[in-house]
């Protein structure tokens, strides 16, 4: 066996006491290349600070063998050494007046890589990079010599580099092997196992009940013959031994029945699967766009200042397709989307639209309204339907009670998206709408997508999300666009 770089043993993390993380023991080894998947807040952000030695456990111990590099989303430190190539490479600099968050990112990773470290920690480092930033961080992992913890919200980096699965949930850490679509298949496996053990426990359930209806029946059956004997007895004294013969036997009925109820009551059971309720967002016929390309232009220039993003481009985004917007970071992506939203110059846009527009970091709520309550207000879909699309989203048991000021971003962020699908929009734009969403939340997503009626622009570096949802994909690159339909094999770039 490799060499221990990470041990946990009986770890416990409570913060007022709730239990964050609850660990009887895990352990990393020299080569180990593990991802770290759940749900926000689930504690997997906890367990690579543990394994970092950032914070200590409330019980348990935590043993550290290895040097570990350890990376996060936050600003990075610009006197930290840092390779001059390194730097090149991901076209960063080391100074710089301000720097938007994939420059950070970018910083940081320069950072990581000047030195070797015997292991890495690393917390959604590919969040706000574009396709080239993320094939760099794949080039330095691929062959990475050393012990690779990662977690990340992107399903494509997690098949590239891990072989280890770590599902964190309600604390707990389940193992599962293979990479994130292997773990997938396993958990799709759970899913048929745990639906086959529910129909049996059905079953079993109702054999046991209509045997001890059965025996519960022949116990009364024998008790009337015994009264009925009783009555034969006191008139013809000599046949008594036949009420004795009856109440044996019905005493040995009754120990029977009790018997199979004392087998039901210990019947472990087996909960139904649950199965999430098909999402479909309907469009009232007010809102019909009857425009085969809603949103069009002709040699159109996208200029901020003296910056030509966009130079005579030409494009037809066609009606009810879902059309992914690709490019590097700064070439446009984001600014074309403000400019739709806008309807600025140089475009033609039907003039039936209704644009549901979501910007990063554009969140805040102010109502003092509940959640259940502001998506009622922003909809006219039946309360049943409103509770399915929040519980998509994450917003379970109280959840939908809480005051919509409160909410942490990552809620918020959520919320909004909910907002956007179930109001009277036909064309939504969506600006990286996954980057600070978990797996879970990101596939709900893509099922709301999926069930959506209207016509989506999005931007997004997420290959999966693409693949899974694009029909169109327009590519900016030099100042021009290129459109590519999707297929599953498709590079995006």
């Amino acid at each position: 066996m490799e060499p221990l770089c990470f041990e946990l043993e009986n770890v416990e993390v409570t913060y007022l006491d709730k239990e964050i993380v609850k660990i009887d023991r895990l352990a990393v080894h020299q080569f180990d290349r593990i991802g770290i998947v759940g749900k926000n807040g689930a504690g997997k952000s906890t367990l690579l600070k543990l394994l970092a030695g950032i914070i200590q456990p409330s019980k348990g111990n935590v043993n550290i063998h290895a040097e570990s590099g350890y990376f996060e989303q936050v600003e990075a430190p610009v006197d930290r050494e840092t390779d001059p190539a390194l730097l090149g490479k991901l076209a960063t600099a080391q100074h710089s007046e301000w720097r938007s968050g994939g420059e950070q990112t970018r910083l940081k990773m320069a950072q990581l890589f000047t030195h070797y470290h015997e292991a890495l920690l690393m917390d959604e480092p590919t969040t706000h990079l574009d396709q080239a930033g993320i094939e760099f961080v794949l080039d330095q992992l691929r062959y990475y010599y050393g012990a690779l913890v990662l977690i990340s919200h992107d399903r494509a980096v997690l098949d590239e580099l891990v072989t280890t699965i770590w599902e964190v949930h309600e604390g707990t850490v389940r193992v599962y092997a293979g990479n994130y679509s292997a773990y997938m298949e396993q958990k799709q496996l759970e899913r048929e196992q745990q639906s086959q053990a529910h129909e049996q426990f059905l079953k079993e359930k109702s054999r046991l009940e209509k045997a001890a209806q059965e025996k519960m029946k022949k116990a009364e059956k024998v008790a009337q013959a015994g009264r009925m004997s009783k009555k034969e007895a006191n008139a013809k004294p000599d046949k008594s031994f036949m009420t004795k013969s009856k109440g044996s036997s019905q005493k040995s009925v009754q120990r029977a029945a009790k018997a199979i109820e004392s087998r039901l009551e210990n019947l472990e059971e087996v909960e139904a699967l649950q199965e999430e309720r098909q999402i479909v967002f309907r469009q009232s016929k007010a809102l019909e766009l009857h425009n085969k390309f809603p949103i069009m232009a002709d040699r159109f220039t996208l200029q901020i200042e003296s910056n030509v993003l966009l130079d005579k481009v030409s494009f037809q985004f066609p009606l009810g397709k879902k059309i992914a917007i690709t490019g590097a970071n700064g070439s446009g992506k984001s600014t074309l989307l403000h400019h739709i939203a806008n309807n600025r110059e140089g475009l033609t846009i039907s003039p039936k639209a209704k644009i549901g527009y979501f910007q990063q970091m554009s969140y805040q709520f102010t109502t003092d309204k509940t959640v259940l309550e502001h998506v009622k207000s922003v909809s006219d879909y039946d309360e049943g339907f409103l509770r399915s699309v929040l519980h998509s989203m994450q917003f379970v048991g109280t959840d939908i009670q809480k005051k919509v000021t409160s909410l942490s971003g990552g809620e918020a962020i959520r919320l909004q998206l909910c907002q956007l699908f179930l109001g009277e929009y036909n064309i939504l734009l969506l600006d990286e709408p996954t980057n600070f969403l978990d797996i879970q939340a990101i596939e709900a997503l893509e099922q709301f997508i999926t069930g959506y009626k209207g016509t989506i622009l999005f931007v997004t570096h997420d290959r999966a999300f693409i693949k899974n949802v694009a029909d169109i994909n327009y590519h900016i690159f030099e100042k021009k666009m290129e459109s590519n339909v999707i297929s599953n094999e498709h590079d995006m770039e």
